[in-house]
């Protein structure tokens, strides 16, 4: 065992009495040591009862032959943490947990891992230091939240919540119904309850086989969730006491190549935030997957876009996806199209993914559809390019509300703050292309979020008619003509900084296509005089970051060859 490095042996003396001070007794020497990687922070709804689980967690570890240690990571709520300077740390946040998992696991040799996650960038980074441990991992979540309704008994989210704002701000509701939304949008413990980012890396967890069926759908705080917490504990000692199983289940032996493009076979079919591109691409970075952006339009054209979920269908959540079948229903149909769209893989669970789907079925063909009759014969995220994005940008196709073929006049900002305030005082108008920049991960840097000026537009009744184009990123309850990540950013230099308000921009997402109506010679004699803006930092932690971090086409992950 791994941890035997640390409990065996004479020279272990002083190793062990430490561990003795924390309870161990002699019978536990010989047991093999988990790590119980815990996400619990009092200020997420997704995991101010994470502490209870790994309670749960922990006796059932126990009870199964195995010590376990419980250790903390930090986390961000980015609902909270939006439309102000606080989500400067969201993204960079990813970066500190998977230093946090890879550090305690390594410098304490534990043997395997179970890790605790449930919301934003959370998840991806336990993956993500987890990977670099490379020890047997189970994952197991906190569970959705369930779906809030008004006192009319509409069915409301925190989308509903920041798009309410806009209806505010235009005078569509009143301070009542405002008020309203704010008291029921999300009604309790859990991820929040629609295919937002924390929900989407949750299901994908189940595609890449790290996860037991039903991590990303099953409520939080109910017994069948409780049942999955046990189950994946009892798993994690059957692998961790079995010599063989530690070396089978190791982590890279299931999340390779074709667990990453299962994820996103399966983010295509369910309309995953756009920041699923994001978190994937670095996760198949530290996995060592040679995946590249232009993949994913590959993968899209072969997978159909059978359920929408909140923000693209409002009245749909994850607690109806799971009573609908769950993941796994959705994996069996998708799968129905051939076998180029899944393939067969390892999971933690021991069985191979299509053993696991096998006798999978769709129980309600409303929430999921069946494959001959999808939303969409193609996925819900796309990758444009063109002159405006050389090395790509991302949209949510599952989520545009109005035309996917659009050509308006740029307004641009320098910044997601004048944006809002821009939309506000009325600067954007129907067929406009509002331009947000300087919020890519070096311009931000830590690459905002744009839930608060596209909520705006919503809100205000403009979605179906603006689009916006962002070098930074989207919440995964945006909808509309959202395209973010744009690349390059124009912190280094991308077109994206060229612009110029009445720039004439050009988006056809079937055809994958980004692009401004410029000559040659206008874009070169821009570049000539172009500096870009650089903002001012205070924060030492944000300037390192700044420093190392890759732009969004590569996931954002940070340089180590300085």
């Amino acid at each position: 065992m791994r941890s035997d490095e640390v409990k065996k042996g004479h020279q272990r003396t002083p190793h062990r009495s430490l561990l003795r001070a924390t309870g161990l007794k002699d019978e536990d020497f010989s047991k093999p040591f988990i790590g119980v990687a815990n996400s619990f922070i009092e200020i997420i709804p997704g995991h101010f009862f994470l502490d209870k689980v790994a309670d749960i967690i922990k006796d059932e570890i126990r009870a199964n032959g195995c010590v376990p240690f419980e250790f903390n990571t930090i986390g961000i709520d980015d609902g909270i943490a939006m439309g102000h300077d606080g989500m400067l740390y969201s993204l960079p946040s990813r970066e500190l947990i998977a230093s946090s998992v890879e550090s305690v696991m390594n410098a304490h040799k534990l043997d395997a891992m179970i890790a605790i996650p449930n919301c934003d960038k959370i998840v991806p980074g336990m993956i993500m230091g987890a990977l670099r441990v490379d020890v047997p991992t189970v994952f197991v979540s906190g569970g959705p939240m369930a779906k809030g309704y008004t006192k009319s008994g509409t069915p409301i989210d925190l989308a509903t919540a920041f798009e309410a704002v806009g209806q505010h701000e235009a005078g569509k509701i009143t301070a009542e119904q405002l008020l309203d939304i704010e008291c029921n949008a999300c009604p309790g413990a859990g991820s929040c309850s629609g295919m937002f980012t924390a929900n989407s890396m949750n299901t994908l967890m189940e595609a890449m086989g790290i996860a037991l069926p039903g991590n990303g759908t099953i409520p939080a705080q109910t017994k069948e969730r409780e049942a999955l917490y046990r189950a994946a504990a009892r798993r994690i000692c059957e692998i961790a006491k079995d010599s063989a199983a530690r070396e089978q289940f190791k982590l890279k032996n299931i999340l390779n190549a074709k667990a990453v493009r299962n994820a996103f076979a399966v983010d295509m079919a369910m309309g995953g935030s756009t920041n699923t591109v994001l978190h994937m691409l670095a996760i198949a970075n530290e996995a060592g997957v040679d995946f590249r952006l232009k993949d994913i339009n590959t993968i899209s054209k072969n997978v159909s876009h059978i359920a929408k979920i909140s923000p693209s269908l409002t009245t749909v959540h994850m607690e109806d996806i799971n009573r609908a079948g769950g993941v796994n229903a959705v994996m069996k149909e998708i799968s129905k199209r051939g076998t180029e769209v899944l393939a067969d893989n390892l999971t933690i669970t021991g069985e191979t993914l299509l053993e696991r789907i096998a006798n999978a079925e769709i129980a309600d063909e409303n929430i999921i559809h069946p494959i001959h009759n999808p939303y969409s014969a193609v996925g819900g995220l796309a990758i444009l390019y063109g002159n405006l994005a050389t090395e790509g940008a991302v949209v949510k196709t599952a989520g545009i509300t109005g035309s996917r073929v659009f050509t308006g006049k740029a307004v641009c900002f320098d910044g997601q703050a004048d944006a809002v305030a821009g939309i506000m005082m009325g600067k954007v108008q129907a067929g406009d292309v509002v331009v947000i920049r300087y919020e890519g991960p070096k311009g931000g840097p830590g690459m905002q979020e744009m839930l608060t000026p596209t909520s705006l537009l919503m809100g205000m009744g403009l979605g179906s008619t603006v689009a916006l184009v962002t070098d930074g990123r989207f919440s995964g309850a945006t909808r509309g003509a959202a395209i973010g990540h744009v690349s390059p950013e124009a912190a280094e230099g991308g077109m994206i900084g060229l612009l110029q308000d009445g720039d004439e921009i050009h988006i056809d997402v079937d055809n994958y296509i980004l692009s401004v109506n410029l000559s040659d010679e206008e874009i070169t004699n821009r570049k000539a005089a172009f500096v870009p803006v650089r903002k001012p930092l205070s924060s030492r932690w944000l300037g390192q970051y700044r420093a190392l971090v890759t732009n969004a086409a590569n996931g954002a992950v940070l340089r180590t060859d300085l």
